[in-house]
């Protein structure tokens, strides 16, 4: 099983100074989910190379087993080192597709039309996708066969408003995810702040927030898995 996980190439917070990117988590836990499950991983982001790790993610606060272990694993941050462009990927080449959040994508692969079609075509052609945290907002520009916003009818769900508040950037991000969620008119739940979260809907699977990110690889590799028996 080949998967390949879409990262941001976005490294500016807004007009704020500060620095954003991908949230270490958000790729570090479902990264190991598909190595133990045998599966063949590719890197890609929009610029290729290495993308830009939002520096808050790797605080201490907010480090893992997990985010630990890839900080110290040779092969892993070579690849991440060396990510593949966007724009040369074929959806042909991979059995599912993971994104991982950070503040990043809202700005870079929401409106990127090489990740809309990845998405597109990914669902079309039968395969799983899954997107984490603030990658659901990723979704803004996708449509279905019809030209419907791909969200429309869906359970799913993203970071939440009231997570957005709690980390002060409500009035800093392009949109609000759980907004946009709306919006296009998918049926968005959540929990509790930062509690894991998960919504599966056919082959579409979202996860809430950073501690949603294993728990929505784990069922990417279990709709996989299903698929294949």
């Amino acid at each position: 099983m080949r998967v390949l996980i879409v990262l941001t190439s976005h490294d500016e917070l807004g007009d704020t100074g500060r620095k954003t990117g991908f949230w270490l988590e958000e790729l570090a836990a479902p990264y190991y989910r598909f190595a133990e499950a045998g599966w063949e991983i590719t890197l890609t982001s929009p610029e290729g190379g290495k993308p830009p790790l939002d520096p808050k993610s790797n605080e201490p606060d907010f480090q893992t087993e997990q985010t630990r272990r890839f900080e110290t694993d040779a092969e892993a941050t070579a690849a991440l080192s060396n990510t593949v462009r966007l724009d040369s990927i074929s959806v042909d080449d991979f059995d599912a597709v993971f994104y991982p959040g950070g503040h990043g994508p809202l700005w870079d692969l929401a409106e990127d039309a090489d990740s809309a079609r990845l998405i597109e075509t990914t669902l079309r052609q039968g395969k799983p996708l899954a997107l984490v945290c603030h990658a659901p907002g990723v979704l803004r520009h996708t449509v279905d066969e019809n030209g419907t916003p791909l969200v429309r009818g869906r359970d799913v769900t993203g970071f939440a408003n009231s997570e957005e508040d709690g980390v002060a950037l409500t009035d800093v991000v392009p949109f609000l995810v759980e907004d946009e969620l709306k919006r296009l008119g998918g049926t968005y739940s959540k929990t509790d702040d930062w509690a894991p979260h998960v919504v599966r809907d056919g082959l579409l699977i979202t996860g809430q927030n950073p501690a949603s990110s294993g728990p929505a690889a784990d069922a990417l590799v279990e709709l996989v898995n299903e698929a294949g028996a």
